[in-house]
Parts: C-alpha cells; sequence; structure tokens
C-alpha cells in the first residue's frame, strides 16, 4: 500500500487549467482517469487525509504510484480525452458503464438481398439496422409476430431460406401468409426490401402514415366491393394496434428523448434511462456502477453522458443505424453537472445537430422522470439484495486462500493453466485469469505446446508456464532499463497499452496434482521469480496441492475458496478444450489434403465444394475426383491415396476428450 504523499506533485507544478489526469500504480498501470475545470484543485483534494477521502477514493489513491496530467483548451475537450483514455485503458477504479446482460434488440440484415427479421443479442455488425434494446425478449418476439400479419418479411436463417429455395416450396410461415415467401420467388428482391423498408419506418415510430394508408386503402376496397380483401386489411390494422399498445404513449407530441435517473448510497449507485422514440418508449437499460468518488447526482450524470454517448458515437461508426440508442434529440436528467454546456456542445458535434439537455420541471415529461426514477430505485434494492451475497463470496474466498496457502497477501489476481489432448495427439494448453475473484477474458490466451508435446502433461504444463513468465522477462535490455527508470513499467511505449504477460499472478494454479505443482514451481525457480505461488487442483477428490509438499490442502466441501479455485479451474479446462476441438476439425479436415503434391488452396476448396464434405470425397472413385475442374487424372489418384492413408488418423480422433 502506497503513501500517496511519496509521489504529491511538487507545490505549484501542478496547472491550474482544464484538463485530464491519470493514477497509475506500481506497475505502470493506469487506474484512474478523470478531467477537471481546475486540475490544480482537483489533485490537490486527492492528496488530503487519506481517512476523510471517500472510501474507493482512498483505496485508489494508495493503490497508486504516481499521477500525471494533460492540459487541454476547453472543457469539450477534456471531455473528449477522458472518454477516450477511459476506453482504451479500461482503469480498474472508473466506472463504466457495461451491462450485466446482453439486452435483445430487433435486428434488420439490410446487407443482404433479401433482409432478414430476427431477434438479436450480441456485438453491432455493419450494414444491420437495429432497434432497441428490450427488457424482455419474449415480448419483443410477440411484437414481431404480430407485425409479421401486416409485414410479412423473411425471419428463417440463411440455411433455412436456401433449402426452401432448393426444394422449391415455402416454409410455414410462408403456407399461412406470415412471409412473402421470397425463397420461392412469390415476391421480387425489390418487393420483399420495400415490405421490410415499410416495417422499419413502423418500427422506428412513423406510425401514423402506416395506420392511415391501410385504412385508406381498406376503405378503397369496402367501396369496391372486394370484402375479403376489406377484411384482410382490417385484421392488419387490428395487429397493428395491438402492437402499439405494447409501446404506449407517453409523450403526446412526439418527442425523441433520453430520460436518465439514479438511485444511491455512499458506495454505489443505480442508472435507469428510457429510450422515448416518436413519442413511445422504445427501449430501456440499466446499470449498477460502484462510486470511486464522493460525488452527487451531478456528477454521475456527467460521467454517465460522457461515457454512454461517447460508446453509442463509436457504435454508429460501425453499425448503419441503431434506432434507440443514437443521440436523440433532447436528454432529460435530474440535474444539471457543473460543465453541462461543454456537455450539450459535446453531443451536439455527435449527432450533427442541437441536443438539449435539461431537467423537466412538469407536465408528462417530469412525470415520465419520476417513473424512471422508481425503476432506478427498484433496480438498486434488487441489486442490494442479489450482489451482497456475491460480493461477500468472493472476499470470503480470496481471504480463505490466503490463509490456507498462506500467502502473504490476498490472491488479487490469479492464473490457471490446463493441457488439452486426445492420447498425446494436438496438445494444446490454456492460460485463464480471474482477477478480484472474477474472469478478465481480455486476457486468456492459449497455446499449441510444441517441444513438449509427446512428453506428457508435466512437461506440457511447464513449457506453458516457462513460455508466460518468459515474455514477461524477456524484454530488450534498453526497454527493461526505461521500466526500471521510467513511471511505466509493463507499458508498450508505441501504443500505451499493457504489454503481452506483463504483469505475474499472485497464485498460479495447474490442473493437476503434486508432479504438475512442482514442475510449475520449477520452472518458476529457474527463472528467478519467488513471488507468485503455485498449487495443483487434482480433480479426483478436488485436492490442493503445494510444491514439494507430501500431503495435500483439505479445503471443505462448503469452502468459498475450493468453490474458486474449482471455478478458476473448470474455466481454463473449457478454454482448452474449446481450442483443441477448433485445432482437430482444422487438422482433420485440411491435414489430408495438404500432403498431396501439387494441390493448392483453390483446388482444395472446389474438391470439397463440389463433393460437399471430405467424407463424401473419400468415398469417391478416382474417375469422379478427376471430373472436378482443374483436377487431372494424376493429382486425383495422389488424392484418393492420401485419404486412404487418412483413415486410421480420423478415428482416433473421434474417441473422448482427456486432459
Amino acid at each position: 500500500m502506497a503513501d500517496p504523499s511519496t509521489y504529491r506533485p511538487a507545490p505549484g507544478t501542478i496547472p491550474d487549467a482544464p484538463g485530464v489526469y491519470k493514477f497509475r500504480d506500481s506497475a505502470g498501470r493506469v487506474i484512474y482517469v478523470g478531467k477537471a475545470k481546475s486540475l490544480r484543485s482537483r489533485l490537490n483534494s486527492y492528496f488530503a487525509d487519506v481517512t476523510m477521502l471517500h472510501p474507493r477514493t482512498a483505496q485508489m489513491v494508495t493503490t497508486a504510484a504516481g499521477v500525471e496530467w494533460t492540459v487541454v483548451s476547453t472543457e469539450v475537450e477534456a471531455l473528449q480525452l477522458e472518454y477516450n483514455w477511459i476506453k482504451e485503458f479500461d482503469p480498474r477504479f472508473n466506472v463504466r458503464y457495461r451491462d450485466d446482460k446482453s439486452y435483445p434488440v430487433l435486428a434488420v440484415t439490410m446487407n443482404e438481398e433479401f433482409p432478414r427479421l430476427h431477434v438479436y443479442r450480441g456485438a453491432r455488425r455493419k450494414g444491420v439496422r437495429y432497434f432497441g434494446p428490450y427488457a424482455h425478449a419474449w415480448a419483443l418476439r410477440e411484437t414481431l409476430d404480430l407485425l409479421l400479419r401486416v409485414f410479412p418479411a423473411r425471419t428463417c436463417s440463411r440455411d433455412v431460406f436456401r433449402r426452401q429455395a432448393r426444394i422449391g416450396r415455402p416454409c410455414l410461415l410462408g403456407d399461412i401468409g406470415k412471409c412473402s415467401a421470397p425463397c420461392v420467388g412469390r415476391v421480387t428482391a425489390d418487393e420483399h426490401r420495400q415490405i421490410v423498408e415499410d416495417f422499419c419506418d413502423f418500427f422506428a415510430g412513423r406510425t401514423d402514415i402506416m395506420m392511415k394508408r391501410l385504412e385508406r386503402e381498406m376503405n378503397e376496397a369496402s367501396a369496391e366491393l372486394e370484402f375479403e380483401r376489406a377484411a384482410r386489411l382490417r385484421d392488419d390494422l387490428s395487429a397493428l394496434r395491438r402492437a402499439m399498445e405494447k409501446q404506449a404513449v407517453v409523450l403526446g407530441d412526439g418527442t425523441d428523448a433520453d430520460v436518465v435517473a439514479f438511485a444511491q448510497d455512499d458506495l454505489e449507485a443505480a442508472v435507469q434511462v428510457f429510450h422515448v422514440r416518436g413519442g413511445r418508449v422504445r427501449g430501456q437499460r440499466g446499470w449498477v456502477i460502484e462510486k470511486v468518488e464522493e460525488t452527487g447526482t451531478d456528477g454521475l450524470v456527467d460521467q454517465f453522458l460522457s461515457q454512454f454517448y461517447g460508446d453509442q458515437a463509436d457504435a454508429d461508426d460501425s453499425t448503419e443505424s441503431i434506432e434507440s440508442t443514437a443521440v436523440p434529440r433532447e436528454v432529460l436528467v435530474p440535474e444539471l453537472p457543473d460543465d453541462h454546456e461543454a456537455i450539450a456542445e459535446w453531443l451536439s458535434g455527435l449527432r450533427g445537430s442541437r441536443v438539449q439537455l435539461r431537467v423537466p420541471q412538469r407536465g408528462d415529461k417530469r412525470a415520465l422522470m419520476e417513473t424512471v426514477e422508481r425503476n432506478a430505485k427498484e433496480a438498486f434494492v434488487q441489486h442490494k439484495l442479489k450482489r451482497a451475497g456475491d460480493l461477500t463470496a468472493r472476499s470470503a474466498a480470496l481471504q480463505e486462500l490466503q490463509d490456507a496457502l498462506g500467502l502473504d497477501t490476498a490472491p488479487l489476481r490469479i492464473e490457471c493453466v490446463d493441457i488439452s489432448h486426445i492420447q498425446g495427439s494436438d496438445v494444446v494448453a490454456s492460460l485463464v485469469v480471474f482477477e478480484d475473484g472474477l474472469a478478465r477474458k481480455s486476457e486468456y490466451r492459449r497455446f499449441a505446446i510444441r517441444e513438449a508435446a509427446t512428453e506428457g502433461d508435466v512437461a506440457s504444463i511447464a513449457e506453458v508456464v516457462r513460455r508466460r513468465f518468459a515474455r514477461m522477462l524477456n524484454e530488450p535490455p534498453s526497454e527493461r532499463e526505461a521500466v526500471q527508470a521510467g513511471p511505466t513499467p509493463g507499458i508498450d511505449p508505441e501504443t500505451g497499452k499493457p504489454r503481452r504477460f506483463a504483469y505475474p499472478p499472485n497464485l498460479l494454479v495447474v490442473d493437476g496434482a503434486g508432479p504438475q505443482a512442482n514442475a510449475a514451481a520449477d520452472v518458476l525457480t529457474e527463472l528467478g521469480i519467488a513471488d507468485v505461488a503455485v498449487v495443483g487442483l487434482a480433480k479426483r477428490l478436488e485436492e490442493v496441492w503445494l510444491p514439494a509438499d507430501s500431503e495435500p490442502v483439505i479445503l471443505p466441501r462448503t469452502s468459498e475458496a475450493l468453490y474458486l479455485l474449482q471455478r478458476v479451474r473448470d474455466e481454463a479446462h473449457r478454454f482448452a478444450i474449446t481450442y483443441h476441438r477448433q485445432k482437430r476439425a482444422k487438422r482433420m479436415t485440411t491435414s489430408a489434403l495438404d500432403t498431396v503434391p501439387g494441390l493448392g488452396e483453390a483446388r482444395k476448396t472446389a474438391l470439397i465444394k463440389h463433393f460437399g464434405s471430405l467424407k463424401r470425397l473419400r468415398a469417391a472413385s478416382i474417375d469422379e475426383i478427376s471430373g472436378v475442374p482443374g483436377v487431372g487424372r494424376r493429382t486425383a489418384e495422389a488424392v484418393a491415396a492420401a485419404l486412404t492413408a487418412d483413415k486410421p488418423a480420423e478415428s482416433s480422433a473421434r474417441e473422448p476428450e482427456g486432459n
């Protein structure tokens, strides 16, 4: 634990100007980024009596080992720079508004010849329009099912679409009128795209035009005595009205706005956002975050707006449209931050037109704000009930591990190594990372075993540990000297990001018993690393083995420490198995053809495409193989011989997986 006075800047050296500052820990990692109108005033506040600081602030300044800053000319520049640094360095003490779940959205694949409507969760893709997010996938699917009666667009997957086109018969949705069946040519590509565009217009809030058009067509059909068509249009109107009822009108003037509200205590805060488009609630999102500094609602508004809409602007760069999360014309907040004019100017720049940032005082907007506040309070209460046990369990697990293994400090960073293979073939390994008891997937690594592939699990673990820690140690001397002398050890000077394997764990877990733990410990001793604890976790009885100990450490079955070790080990096993399957699948589909002299990628692709699978290619005769364009008789004979020789290898690859 560092003393903040040891790295406090000398009096008078901090400029009295707007800027952005970074705190770094002893390893050079950026742990906190902030902005200030006056750098001198803000930074001096961090070096007051530690006991008087907010608990998270006190933890941050005692974890840090240095502070640096950048002066900017305007508050808008400070907003942009702060957001960029938070995104680049992902500081552990900064609030990041990331969902603890993936919200469903309605995706429209406008980049396909026949666009598809489907409920989707995941990363945004270019050329796809998104509507949402929505709180419940079932409600979204129910609404989509209602609207397919009016907008019979394709909802099937690409494989289903191709299959129905091949057999020349539409699927069930086409038979019951909920798909226009473009797969069998009932509508052209242009006609189907018009159906999809009408659907997008309706979902984007332009409902009045669609309703009036259908009503006019219904009356015209009735006047012309086309009663069946009039009845169908009547049913379409009814379906649209039922779909609109699921999105109640909250602002009668058709306003586009985001409404933000908070519920908080001294340590945490919950935020809720309602996305209102065309006067209707089109989506809802919520987060619960830990407060790093003692701040009021205005400070939370400041943090939220800069991060949330910065992320949306980045998403807009890579996608065609995100209907309900793009910057709206109006943002309603419970309190205005001190720099609200700069934030409004920045938001206007992101949107490309003027954005209003204000506090609703009366009327429908004030009533909606109160509704959002009630949702935030309810979410906060639920979070307290749900997360209290999780936080307590993680803290208890780390403390139990420290006590049971005799560690100097709690193992805040745990790494685990696991080996996967089938009878010694395709040997691979995984390395997973847990920080503060939670998986940090961005730092997972996988290894293809080289030298020790035929020597067993113990030698493979030794190879992985050697490669992992040698990468950390083997920096060029000039860089190593710069690291020792400068404020940013382990940081790439070109990118400003941590190097791979730059930081050692507090605890290294290997999947296995005493021999595996001894092998890992021997490698660390060989490399001169003495501050990393090593344990092995044996699957059979879940025993914890320490290097050089003849007896294992037995943790109680109800122990939170054992549960954490099991989760770490199981995650490493899952990650290793996934990599092993990928590698094995690639070998099974390509290695046999790779051995054929003169057979390039183009002809390999042509063979697989012509026969449909390696199994069919293996069953084909030489005459059938030579019938593929570009494949001669001699090449066909070589392909047949290679596939015949490969049969035993494929048979062994189907055996059950092991460690």
